[in-house]
């Protein structure tokens, strides 16, 4: 039987106790505690991305990061890039560029996209490929992926 263990965690900006098996993933507390379910799993391996978030502002995949290690920590899910309803560029973008098609991998997409513009303010082509280097789509053929970051870059200014 797993020990539960008792702590706080803040994702989005909002404090949530919470009771979790020491082994459970970040990805499973987002899902199953705090009923965020933006972040989706894909490889549960840390292959595809789809499952990225933003802890204390550096992306990790949700799926292999244990849940006990965010604890006083801040979170970041794509639900929390939105401000008073309105999106965040980068989501906006990946709509006016189709960015978007099945829309499986997208969150971690926008995450990933989202933290190397916190460091790369206006990213060359060839920094937004590594910054998504580890996120995996099958639908786009990256091309309008490329272009929805590129545009949310320069629409920063």
């Amino acid at each position: 039987m797993n020990e539960k263990l008792s702590y706080q965690v803040t994702v989005n900006g909002v404090a949530f106790d919470v009771d979790a098996d020491r082994d459970a993933n970040l990805l499973s507390l987002l899902r199953d505690q705090v009923g965020l379910t933006g972040t989706k799993q894909g490889c549960d391996d840390c292959e595809c991305g789809a499952c990225m978030v933003l802890v204390d502002g550096r992306p990790v995949n949700s799926c292999s990061y244990l849940a006990v290690q965010t604890g006083g920590r801040d979170v970041t899910t794509i639900e929390g890039l939105a401000e008073d309803d309105e999106l965040h560029p980068i989501q906006q973008a990946m709509l006016d560029h189709a960015g978007v098609q099945c829309g499986f991998c997208t969150p971690g997409m926008i995450m990933s996209a989202h933290a190397l513009l916190e460091t790369t303010p206006k990213p060359s082509i060839e920094e937004i490929r590594i910054g998504l280097s580890g996120n995996l789509c099958r639908c786009t053929g990256y091309q309008s992926i490329l272009n929805a970051i590129g545009s949310a870059a320069n629409a920063a200014d």
